[in-house]
């Protein structure tokens, strides 16, 4: 007889993973939250609980949180398999990451009380599992979880933050929420229940935008109306998949059931518009961002930056999507770096713009949660910022931020600079469409001195038909070189995108 066949394997369909973080005053905000979990269903999302833990403290969470709910609970293990309705708690004396589908618990990195824990879990998170991803902000002093959350955003994702009057320790909450990106600030009884009516509308089976029907366009055309007539700036250049996905969380988080609906919401509350544009801008930042495209730049580039350069000589960079600044900090500290090497000192000038005033202010600031310190090497730590009294945040050198200028300025709308070094324009083009990443490859071309360079993100490139403006230097690091041919032809198209360049290329702020 025939052999049987052989069984099917499905893979299941992702399920949200909650991670929550706490310190000071967080086991009767764990208590709190989980004895708001509806006590006769199940949530079908997993929940992850990493809250600070001197190292001899054996956790009291697990016996704890049983109490209140039906879900399993377990203190991780190495390598776990994390399942829906499921709680897992941290143990003492470790970092942990989630990685496909597991927690991986590592050995501690920084001594105790500079340890992180929240935020190294929640970007580990926001990397592996993108919208899929959730962070909750517990009671707790300093910083921990803040750059957790913008990555938790930046990939899609939601967060909640305690509300501040409710905790014994308002530090943590308050320093999430002075981001402008946490979506729900509540009492920890009242979150579960919003946190189940996002869930299932963000991710049950009516959630995704409907295809493109002609009513779906028009509401569609309505939302970029509006906040073209708020904030300023064109959206209708963005690719349609990002603004869709952003705005399927928006009505997930408004529970609105349809584009009609959230037009008439925004209409009648102004805030939710400014909320829509800064959703939309959010993207994933960090110091040093992909360290292997960084080592590149310093070995390949920066050096040529500074050949042949008389000493009167100026070295001009420009940081384009500078967000919160990170980026054009990281230029900043390579570029005073090899002036050490070379023991001379030239005109440094970086140029970083944005077209989100907010955090234009965040990057003029310099000043940073504690956890770029993963981010960064002790030396440049040492060396270029200096640690807040409380330890919770660093502040960049003054000689660092003499470096850079900050702008306000829409790529799409006002003039670039010129007479440029080197262009740093990572992970935007990504988000716009086609059409506009062709009309932008011959703009960076003329802002570049002959034989300038352009750095682009890792998933990105200069695009076909624009590609003899610049000739490849590094491909996996996405470094290019500008050509001196096609100038004239492409001139046109430049006037097309942007407004008269002045002569030396000066930009005022909007």
């Amino acid at each position: 007889s025939p052999a049987p066949p052989a069984p099917r394997v499905t893979t299941a369909a992702p399920f949200p993973i909650v991670g929550i973080g706490a310190s000071a005053g967080g086991l009767a905000a764990f208590e709190a939250f989980f004895a708001g979990m509806p006590a006769a269903t199940d949530p079908d999302m997993a929940f992850v609980l990493v809250q600070h833990l001197a190292p001899d403290h054996k956790s009291i969470l697990t016996d704890l949180i049983q109490r209140y709910t039906r879900m399993q609970v377990a203190e991780v293990e190495d390598g776990m398999v994390v399942r829906p309705n499921c709680a897992y708690i941290i143990p003492p004396n470790h970092d942990m990451a989630f990685l496909n589908g597991r927690l991986q618990l590592l050995a501690p990195s920084a001594p105790r009380g500079q340890r992180l824990p929240i935020d190294f879990f929640f970007r580990s998170l926001a990397q592996d599992q993108r919208e899929h991803a959730i962070g909750i902000i517990l009671s707790g002093t300093g910083s921990d979880g803040t750059l957790g959350v913008r990555a938790i955003k930046g990939e899609g994702g939601m967060v909640m933050a305690q509300n501040p009057a409710s905790t014994e320790y308002d530090g943590m909450p308050r320093s999430a929420l002075a981001t402008g990106l946490v979506d729900y600030e509540l009492p920890p009884a009242e979150m579960p229940a919003q946190l189940i009516a996002y869930v299932t509308q963000a991710f049950g089976k009516l959630t995704r935008l409907p295809p493109p029907t002609p009513t779906a366009e028009n509401a569609l055309r309505k939302i970029l109306v509006l906040l073209r007539a708020q904030s300023g700036h064109d959206f209708a250049q963005y690719k349609r998949s990002t603004v869709a996905r952003r705005l399927e969380r928006r009505l997930a988080i408004h529970q609105i059931d349809t584009l009609d609906h959230y037009v008439q919401y925004v209409q009648q509350t102004p805030s939710e518009l400014e909320a829509l544009f800064h959703d939309l801008l959010i993207g994933v930042t960090q110091f040093f961002r992909d360290p292997a495209a960084f080592q590149a730049l310093e070995q390949r580039i920066i050096p040529q930056l500074f050949a042949d350069k008389a000493a009167a000589a100026v070295i001009r960079v420009w940081s384009v999507g500078c967000a919160t600044g990170e980026e054009a900090y990281s230029l900043a500290i390579l570029l005073a770096e090899r002036q050490e090497v070379l023991k001379q000192t030239f005109r440094v000038q970086v140029f970083a713009t944005d077209i989100d005033s907010h955090a234009i202010a965040t990057a003029r600031l310099g000043l940073y949660p504690a956890s770029i310190a993963a981010d960064l090497t002790p030396e440049r730590l040492a060396r270029f910022f200096t640690v807040e009294a409380d330890g919770s945040a660093y502040r960049i050198h003054k000689s660092i931020r003499d470096l850079v200028i900050f702008s306000e300025q829409d790529l799409i709308r006002d003039p670039p600079f010129s007479k440029l070094d080197l262009i740093s324009c990572r992970n935007l083009l990504i988000y716009l469409n086609g059409e506009l990443q062709k009309r932008l490859m011959p703009l960076f071309h003329y802002a570049l001195n002959p034989g300038g360079y352009l750095f682009l993100g890792t998933s990105e490139t200069v695009g076909e038909g624009t590609d003899r403006l610049f000739t490849l230097q590094d491909r996996p690091q996405r470094l290019y070189r500008r050509e001196a041919a096609m100038v004239d032809a492409q001139r046109g198209t430049v006037g097309q995108l942007a407004p008269p360049l002045t002569a030396g290329g000066a930009l005022v702020p909007s």
